[in-house]
């Protein structure tokens, strides 16, 4: 093949990927810029079928991307340039691995020959992701390669996949087609039927594996006193379909902050906290079987009474087969999506309504937490609880890690109507999680909070960028405590320790962050400052920023006087 044509060829194999990508059911692509990439960024820019995203900064990029694919729950294609720009998508795809989004990563990577001799922009891609991304290594671009065993090899890869698959791309200079003069007509002609349909070039059927009990099975498991366990469900998976399940078998249902059901008013919501409680840890240590639906489970309390309790029957329910159990239980784990599996002929237990009592505990905590926080002193758990309050059924929360999502798993409110919830909970970082809030509201385009502190927004400045390109009402409060306090709760040795190696308080605002990037904000320091600044913010079509000021111990403070409230009551 003729050099000049080596352009040419590069754009064809770039046009060939992102259109079966398309096919394959991805709605998205992100893209960071970057020259070697160059083949994949010219098709996608004329690729009609995708949502195009743009960002500079790749570890931005692959967490917006993550939100993207949770919300449309679709793959999500990712686009970018050599180097280290693949080593800043590490935390997103980890992430992706961990709680099964399906993101195709294409990354532009140097031929072979240019691996390990100095070359600049160069290193050695394949395998980067370890085990965290099925790795496909394409060669470069070449005619004596046909174009149906490039469809093939990505049918193959990405049919099914619900991990993340790096694609990695090699390709020779020239990058830049001057014109587009070659005929591959006859390059093209073995695909046959594929260049005009719309279906993949080899179509998989869907997998669909189960596994569900037997009746007999089903009477001999409800055959005592049980409990039903909600952990991490998507909003997808109609997680509503557990409160009918609880309501025929007459068990409570333990409702974890991501299960989309913490503040049903259906549902043991504050489990944390009743465990704390000894008259019901000593009721609910009455159970003899467990139904698990998910898992990674964020109470530390909860975590621990699953894996201590002596249980007869222990069943759990997962999408797919995988190890949800860090304490490594033996169980019967059933293959199933959660509403099949409730919706069985279930018959009703032998021991119905054994643990009424523990609704009645449930709804005193209820009362304490509006006591207490919101009739207390201003703080992060009164903002949690007025935010969750006001969720309308349309609405999304993004809940960011270390303590926003701690308090309120331990402290949300029951209320009649509430929103989508979503976290990253896979490997807990607090590494882009405003890119992932903003990837999550630009496929739903409806109204999104993301509650996140103020370290986990100082890791993620960058995608205020990304958040300044919202069109619809999307709200940034941080919670400023100077530094990770959530360290107030851990036993570390000293309090010298703790504020030098652990709090790292910085006495750092982002009102000029917010400026810099032509966001709306406001700094709030009591609830009525903050009810308005929250009000306002709804009601905008665009990124507003709220910084909740609070002090250092306020929260630790609270959290340790009830719980000592709760063990006495």
């Amino acid at each position: 093949m003729q050099i000049e044509k080596t352009a040419e060829l590069n754009l064809l194999w770039g046009t060939l990927i992102l259109e079966e990508l398309a096919r394959l059911g991805v709605q998205h692509v992100c893209m960071a810029p970057g020259s070697r990439s160059t083949p994949l960024t010219l098709a996608a820019a004329k690729q009609t079928k995708l949502q195009q995203h743009l960002h500079f900064d790749e570890r931005g990029l692959g967490f917006m991307a993550l939100g993207l694919a949770k919300a449309s729950r679709a793959p999500v294609a990712i686009i970018t340039t050599s180097g280290t720009a693949v080593a800043n998508l590490y935390p997103a795809i980890i992430e992706a691995w961990l709680t099964h989004v399906p993101l195709i990563v294409l990354t532009g990577d140097r031929p072979p020959e240019l691996i390990d001799c100095g070359a600049n922009q160069a290193i050695v891609q394949p395998a980067i992701f370890s085990q965290y991304a099925k790795q496909v290594n394409l060669p470069t671009p070449g005619l004596a390669i046909r174009p149906e065993s490039l469809l093939a090899t990505l049918d193959e890869a990405i049919s099914n996949q619900t991990q993340p698959v790096h694609i990695n791309c090699m390709y020779r200079e020239p990058l830049y087609p001057a014109t587009m003069s070659a005929n591959f007509t006859e390059y093209l002609s073995t695909l046959g039927s594929w260049q005009h349909t719309s279906q993949p070039y080899v179509q998989y059927g869907k997998a669909q594996l189960q596994s569900i009990p037997s009746p007999d099975a089903l009477a001999r498991f409800v055959h005592g006193k049980g409990v039903i366990i909600a952990g991490t469900l998507s909003p997808k998976e109609s997680p509503e379909a557990l409160i009918l399940l609880s309501q025929k078998l007459g068990w409570p249902l333990l409702t974890d902050a991501q299960s989309q059901l913490r503040q049903h008013p259906g549902v043991i919501g504050n489990i944390d906290q009743l465990l704390h409680q000894p008259k019901a840890r000593a009721l609910l240590q009455q159970a003899e079987r467990v139904l698990v639906f998910g898992g990674r489970l964020i109470s530390k309390r909860l975590i621990s009474y699953l894996a201590e309790q002596k249980w007869k029957s222990y069943w759990q329910v997962l999408p797919t087969q995988m190890r949800l159990d860090p304490s490594h239980s033996a169980k019967q784990v059933w293959q199933c999506d959660l509403h099949t599996f409730a919706s069985l002929a279930w018959p009703r237990s032998s021991q119905i309504n054994w643990a009424l009592q523990l609704t009645r505990v449930n709804d005193n905590l209820e009362t304490l937490f509006q006591q207490q926080i919101d009739n207390g002193e201003f703080g992060e758990a009164m903002v949690i609880r007025t935010i969750a309050r006001s969720q309308q059924a349309s609405q999304q929360l993004f809940i960011g890690n270390s303590l926003p999502v701690r308090l309120y798993d331990m402290f949300a409110p029951m209320t009649p109507e509430y929103g989508s919830t979503y976290t990253n909970r896979g490997a807990s970082g607090i590494d882009g999680l405003l890119a992932t809030a903003c990837g999550i509201a630009k496929h739903s385009k409806t109204l999104t909070t993301l509650v996140i502190g103020d370290i986990s927004q100082l890791h993620d400045l960058n995608s205020l960028a990304i958040a300044r390109t919202m069109k619809t009402p999307f709200v940034v409060v941080i919670l400023n405590n100077d530094g990770g306090n959530i360290f107030n709760l851990l036993p570390v040795p000293d309090e010298k320790l703790r504020n030098d190696y652990y709090r790292l308080s910085h006495g750092l605002e982002f009102g000029y962050a917010a400026a810099m990037f032509a966001i709306a904000y406001n700094q709030v320091d009591d609830i009525e400052g903050f009810n308005a600044a929250y009000q306002d913010a709804i009601e905008f079509d665009g990124p507003s920023v709220i910084e909740v000021t609070v002090a250092q111990e306020q929260a630790s403070e609270q959290i340790t006087k009830i719980a000592s409230w709760v063990k006495q009551s």
